[in-house]
């Protein structure tokens, strides 16, 4: 991942222009004129829940009243997921089971088990012995970023070394690739004026196309349920660290050798040490700006 990451603070807006005001509740609001983070450019699960409708259709919140029963917890918790990602319901924010099911015009029953899924994935958390009706989206934390970074290491640091394992043409054509994509990253990085959601998009690739080259079904399914996670934190911070693009594209450098050079050890290392080192970055950033969400 590149150590790039901080952008204009979002506000407590969510659920498709709610906001969460100083008493906790969510309740609708009209736009904010104050700046947002980089959109969310859709990942297949996103896709998945918004649906691909003519331009012009219904707000992707209504599909959820619209999915077939089976799959309603799912749409519902792709979208809530969606909006704690993008920043849209802010870190701290109360997320109350009967607003939401109003919002998104679905049962209680769907919405308590997607924020049982959030809240065993870490997005959102409530107080010990609370009720589920007082959960919040989970703060953003120095702690809490240096364990999710090097967790999304950690695993795709296991996929580089596969990939450092493929047979010598595949990783010769993989390499070629994976430098096609940090020339993008570089490039949207020098771009004036940056594209924070745009650059974070071309890192996104570059990574994932790492994970996708070798990795199995599990291994997948781990770093889809983390990823979103540490995505949090470099959509919140990303344009406070794109002075360390140089960093990034030589450590992205440095991965792509030694996976093309089949270096097993030096490939998951290299990888390692790229999420690391974003890890301090953005740790030092949050002591500047301040962690977000936490009382």
């Amino acid at each position: 991942m590149h150590p790039l990451a901080h952008a204009p603070v979002a506000s407590s807006k969510g659920l498709e222009g709610a906001h969460a005001g100083p008493n906790g509740r969510i309740f609708r609001i009209r736009p904010s004129a104050r700046p947002s983070m980089p959109a969310r450019r859709p990942t297949d699960s996103s896709r998945s829940a918004r649906g691909s409708g003519p331009r012009g259709s219904r707000p992707a919140a209504d599909s959820a009243a619209t999915a077939p029963h089976g799959s309603r917890p799912e749409q519902v918790y792709l979208r809530l997921r969606d909006l704690i990602v993008q920043g849209l319901l802010a870190p701290g924010s109360r997320v109350v089971e009967t607003e939401v099911a109003a919002r998104l015009g679905v049962s209680r029953t769907p919405v308590r088990e997607a924020l049982q899924r959030l809240q065993q994935e870490g997005f959102v958390v409530g107080a010990p012995g609370a009720q589920q009706a007082r959960l919040t989206v989970a703060p953003l934390t120095r702690t809490d970023v240096h364990e999710l970074l090097n967790i999304v290491g950690e695993l795709e640091g296991l996929a580089a070394r596969w990939a450092a394992h493929l047979p010598v043409t595949e990783r010769r054509a993989l390499a070629r690739e994976l430098k096609t994509l940090n020339g993008e990253f570089h490039r949207t990085g020098r771009a004036a004026p940056i594209d924070h959601g745009g650059l974070y998009e071309a890192d996104e690739r570059l990574h994932r196309r790492i994970v996708e080259a070798s990795a199995g079904p599990r291994l997948i399914a781990l770093h889809d349920s983390v990823k979103p996670q540490a995505e949090r934190y470099i959509r919140m911070y990303i344009s406070m660290l794109t002075s360390d693009l140089r960093a990034s594209v030589a450590e992205h450098d440095a991965m792509i050798d030694a996976i093309e050079a089949g270096s097993a050890d030096e490939a998951q290392n290299a990888v390692q040490a790229n999420w690391r080192n974003a890890a301090e970055r953005i740790a030092k950033v949050i002591d500047v700006a301040g962690e977000r969400g936490s009382w």
